[in-house]
């Protein structure tokens, strides 16, 4: 698990300044502290920083390069079922020098080229040089799991783990109009494009390959669709999803450092938990973060599920001066206004696992594979929601939050739009009411996702959704699990992204998913005699936080939330109707309906303050 960066100059003749190349990986150091390596060769330049999860030795530092000497590799990631290579490799002639899934990596690519890329299991971001033909080939892994962002700039190629390290190498920072519009109306910013101009992400699944020359071809190498649709019947979806689940658990193990698991006390971290104890599993360590207001708090049943298997249990709760620094050491990592505002509490639990762990199992996936959210349940009865967006403002839909905001998302009169907007916490009219702004972002990305999804599971409003999210919302979280554990420098592994599972329970019928009370119902029904009712039947919290109330109510934030309505942020033209003064007004009086416009907002107020400024 590492930070990798790079440099090619599309111009042969120019050097990679070695200074600029360092400053860029060591940018990146929390994602590796235990090793750093450059290379650099005329107009091409690598550089890796190493947290150290497989063979700690010096064997496995990087940048990696073949023992013919042609291939140089720089690899973020963990290939869980490397081991499995080792005999063809040797029948092939290939010594086995180190312990690593690094060096299995480079072999296969050099036996097999990409061709090897769907037998990997595993997680990764990786870049290979070719000396020989002079071409650069990067590659991410399926579900987006490890980030790559790259930027073409002044006849440059440059690519980063993280946004921060291009900006280090003088990529300019600066704000992409699209970026705003997809931020304020969809929370982040879906597919190749970033909040930033000038700074694209390689797509989960793809590969690009950059010619010394300057052509640049990209390719697709995994798609989810195509392989639901070749997925054979599974006869015993029960049986086939435990027992598969369980073998992905065991790959997510594969480690020569100690493991824990981030427990929140949810059915999703429970079932990983459950399946480490039906294992065998010793000595385990969980890590927990609670909350004081009981509505927002699992941490009772988290510490129940550890005792029960008998795991360490750790919990922490934090607020006030504590919360807010970890809200801006949070934005930092993220490179972007934080979002899911459970950034800094991933962070903080990270930091206090890092002592006892160097990787932490998360239960994230589970809930855009097997319909988990609250959300999807509006998308069963598109005629209901029509009649509740003409019954008008009765007191059922405005009194409470979940209600009021079922009526809001009512408004939306499009099936497409009910799918794209699903994930969102303010519709389109609300941004009109609030922020006066009425023209909607372009969405290229997430419209194309749609159409996809649409195609496979036609007239199915709750499949599209989750495949619509599968390859949007999904892939926002895997970022932000990624920023917060490698900000604490630990690795984070979700054994519900294993692509066994995501094309197999993509292929099953909607009564696997969607039947009970509260959905997911293949998990509980796979998990029903290793977890007690009170997991099973727990009204599902989340990670989440009543941010409204720290905003206006601690101490720490009161001098943000005074310099917020001068902000910068709204000299800008897109935001010239917004009356900022009003809506803070209206949050300090205890309306709890402000808080989903503020947030963005507030959010974005805090990263030009703390990140912008830095850049």
């Amino acid at each position: 698990m590492c930070g990798i960066n790079g440099i090619l100059h599309l111009q042969s003749q120019k050097k990679v300044d070695e200074r600029i190349l360092t400053k860029m990986r060591d940018s990146l150091e929390h994602r590796g502290p235990d090793d750093k390596g450059l290379f650099v060769e005329n107009n091409i330049g690598f550089g890796h920083r190493r947290l150290s999860i497989l063979d700690v030795s010096t064997a496995g530092h990087q940048p990696f390069l073949s023992d013919d000497g042609r291939y140089v590799l720089v690899y973020n990631g963990e290939i869980y079922n490397f081991k499995d290579f080792y005999p063809e490799l040797k029948s092939n002639g290939f010594d086995i020098r180190t312990n690593s899934d690094t060096e299995v990596l480079l072999k296969l690519f050099q036996l097999h080229g990409l061709k090897m890329l769907n037998r990997l299991n595993g997680m990764f971001a990786f870049a290979i040089w070719d000396k020989l033909e002079k071409k650069l080939t990067v590659v991410r892994d399926r579900m987006g799991v490890k980030p790559l962002y790259y930027s073409f700039y002044n006849e440059t190629f440059y690519f980063a783990s993280e946004q921060k390290a291009l900006f280090t190498a003088g990529v300019p920072l600066k704000m992409a109009q699209d970026g705003l519009e997809e931020y304020i109306f969809n929370r982040f910013v879906a597919g190749e494009n970033t909040l930033y101009e000038n700074v694209k992400k390689v797509l989960p699944g793809h590969i690009m390959t950059i010619h010394e020359g300057g052509k640049i071809t990209t390719e697709k190498w995994w798609n989810l669709k195509k392989e639901i649709q070749n997925q054979p019947e599974i006869k015993n979806p029960v049986d086939w999803f435990r027992e598969t689940f369980d073998d992905s658990i065991k790959l997510r193990m594969v480690s020569d450092v100690p493991v824990g698991v981030l427990l929140s006390g949810g059915l999703d971290s429970s079932s990983v938990l459950a399946s480490l104890h039906h294992q065998n599993y010793k000595d385990i360590q969980t890590f927990n973060i609670g909350f004081k207001e009981k509505e927002h708090n699992e941490a009772h049943l988290a510490k129940m599920m550890a005792e029960k298997f008998d795991y360490g249990f750790h919990t922490m709760q934090l607020e006030n001066e504590k919360l807010y620094d970890k809200l801006i050491s949070s934005t930092y990592f993220q490179d972007e206004p934080i979002m899911h505002l459970s950034e800094p509490h991933l962070l903080a639990v990270s930091q206090m696992a890092k002592p006892s762990v160097k990787v932490l199992l998360s239960g994230e996936g589970a809930d855009e594979l097997m319909g988990g959210y609250v959300r999807y349940k509006a998308l069963q009865y598109p005629s209901i929601l029509n009649s509740i967006a003409t019954i008008g403002n009765l007191d059922l839909f405005t009194n409470k939050p979940r209600y009021e905001k079922l009526f809001r998302y009512a408004q939306i009169s499009k099936k497409s739009e009910l799918v794209i907007f699903n994930g969102s916490n303010i519709y389109p009219k609300d941004i009109e009411e609030n922020y006066g702004i009425n023209t909607l972002p372009k969405n290229e990305y997430r419209k194309q996702i749609y159409k996809e999804a649409k195609s496979l599971y036609p007239d199915n409003l709750r499949r599209q959704a989750l495949y619509f999210d599968q390859h949007t919302y999904l892939c926002s979280l895997l970022d932000r699990n990624d920023r917060c554990t490698m900000g604490a420098s630990i690795e984070c592994r979700e054994p519900f992204l294993d692509p066994r599972l995501v094309i197999g329970l993509g292929s099953l019928e909607d009564k696997w998913l969607f039947a009970g009370k509260k959905w997911k119902f293949i998990l509980k029904s796979a998990m029903a005699e290793r977890l007690p009712d009170e997991i099973l039947k727990f009204r599902k919290v989340g990670l989440s936080a009543p941010w409204g109330d720290y905003v206006t109510k601690s101490p720490a934030f009161k001098e943000d939330l005074e310099s917020f309505s001068k902000s910068d942020l709204f000299q800008n033209p897109y935001f010239e109707n917004i009356n900022i003064k009003k809506l803070v007004q209206n949050l300090q009086k205890g309306d709890a309906t402000m808080t989903p416009y503020i947030m963005p907002l507030f959010m974005m107020h805090i990263w030009m303050k703390s990140y912008v400024n830095k850049f």
